[in-house]
């Protein structure tokens, strides 16, 4: 057995800030990268293709690091179990470092591949690197058991010290060209295009892929608009927020130097509206980990409601009011600007995300998760928990002690897009409509007609009284 450690990459695609991928260089100089195509996730039917086109393109940039340091990052396909156990075994490692996940797939076929390993004598180690804070660090006081709530769980959270930024990696060893030809005949491929595997996706990218450029993109936030963070947040036509949720989810950039950047910008704050800002931002960290804590804890998210009340709900499914909704053409301008803009780009303003939810399931009456899965399907940061822990919340079924929440869409459209802007870039057909019909959605027929626009589906008020009678019944 040779002193070669190989690391798997999974939502870490990137050198810096690498908690395992740190220990694993402490260990040993002979460390090759290693990412299994696994066929359990790229063959499932809620995978976007921008998703899909974002990792190829971290992936890519990966492989460049790798070998300015001198090693290399192998790709194989295949199920995770036999693929790597069979690559490890050709390469006589000595152990399979790799990074945890919280998702239920991911444990279940973590200790499937853990099992393969050990029973060919080859070592594992895992690390918490997704996380300031794993999965049993913040409990509550009272019980010692994880938090539901999410403002408790920030206090608690919030006032745990921090790890710092992991060292940085100069050089590494990787293999000789018969060990890389030995690899090659275990599996080894050239990495692949997202076309190659299926997935067709040629549109500009909202965040270009890799970790130079997650950093820049952190950079460019802390100079630019992380300081009024608070207040711009909450508006789609505004370049207000971070956008780097694909770069987390996929971990192209470090959770670590993320906060380390929110500490460094906090230090520089000369008003209290700037470090409102900051906070704020810190604030939907840790529901990025709230929600994260709950899906380790609490499995049964991934598959449907949390609340008793919404388990056997009476959706009424209507799979043409859900084409409409998809395809934006509700009648609703500022829902059908949202949806317009997810199947345009890949991505979705947050503030339009819960408008479109609540619409979704309180207007619409249909089963959150149908819309759940079509985000996951467009996504280009789609991420299992945020986006369960958002609909869950969005639909009144979650982990939410106020869960009856509805959002009237002319409301948040008369207070987050009061000058129709974000309606008129993305609803092409009525931009040239008084702001007032834009935003209040109030257009007369005859002017729907004439500008192609489709009448409401349904009537707000109504379907607003209908779901809260539902709601009641459920709960008695």
């Amino acid at each position: 057995m040779s002193d070669l450690i190989l690391f798997w990459h999974r939502r870490d695609l990137r050198i810096s800030d690498n908690l395992g991928l740190s220990a694993a260089t402490q260990q040993t100089s002979k460390l090759v990268g290693l990412f299994c195509l696994d066929p359990g996730i790229l063959d499932g039917d809620d995978i976007a293709p921008a998703r899909v086109t974002y990792m190829i393109g971290c992936l890519s940039e990966l492989q460049k690091n790798y070998q300015k340091l001198g090693s290399q990052l192998l790709i194989i396909q295949g199920k995770p179990e036999t693929a790597i156990s069979q690559l490890a075994a050709a390469l006589e490692a000595k152990a399979v470092f790799w990074n945890l996940d919280v998702e239920p797939y991911a444990k279940k076929r973590d200790r499937a591949v853990s099992d393969a390993l050990k029973e060919q004598g080859i070592g594992v180690k895992n690390f918490w690197d997704q996380l300031l804070h794993a999965p049993g660090d913040i409990l509550t006081k009272s019980s010692d058991s994880p938090y539901k709530v999410y403002t408790p769980f920030w206090r608690s959270w919030s006032q745990q010290d921090k790890p710092g930024v992991t060292q940085e990696i100069d050089k590494l060893a990787g293999l000789s060209k018969s060990e890389t030809k030995t690899a090659e005949k275990a599996g080894a491929i050239a990495l692949p295009s997202a076309k190659d595997l299926g997935y067709e996706w040629d549109t500009p990218l909202l965040t270009s892929p890799g970790e130079t450029a997650a950093k820049d993109k952190l950079e460019e936030f802390c100079d630019r608009a992380i300081y009024s963070y608070d207040e711009d947040r909450n508006f789609p036509d505004l370049d207000g927020t971070s956008q780097l949720s694909a770069a987390l989810k996929f971990g192209a950039i470090g959770i670590r130097t993320v906060w380390q950047a929110t500490l460094d910008v906090l230090d520089d704050c000369r008003s209290d509206e700037a470090k409102e800002g900051v906070i704020t931002w810190q604030k939907e960290l840790a529901w990025r980990e709230f929600y994260q804590h709950c899906m380790f804890f609490y499995p049964e998210l991934a598959e449907g409601s949390y609340r008793d009340e919404l388990k056997d709900f009476p959706w009424e499914n209507d799979e043409a009011k859900f084409q409409a909704w998809c395809e934006g053409k509700t009648g609703y301008p500022i829902v059908d600007a949202a949806m317009r803009q997810l199947n345009e780009t890949g991505w979705m303003h947050n503030r339009c995300r819960m408008i479109v939810a609540s619409f979704l399931t309180k207007d619409l009456i249909i089963d959150w998760r149908w819309g759940e899965k079509y985000f996951m399907q467009k996504l280009y940061d789609g991420d299992l928990s945020a986006n369960n822990g958002g609909w869950q919340w969005s639909a009144s079924s979650g982990m939410d002690p106020k869960p009856l929440r509805i959002f009237n869409p002319a409301s948040q459209a008369a207070k987050y897009d009061r000058d129709g802007e974000y309606i008129r870039q993305w609803v092409s057909e009525i931009s040239s409509m008084d702001t007032e019909y834009l935003v209040t959605g109030k257009i007369p027929p005859e002017e729907r007609e004439s500008y192609g626009y489709p009448q409401p589906i349904v009537d707000h008020k109504q379907q607003q009284r209908k779901f809260k009678e539902l709601y009641k019944q459920q709960k008695d």
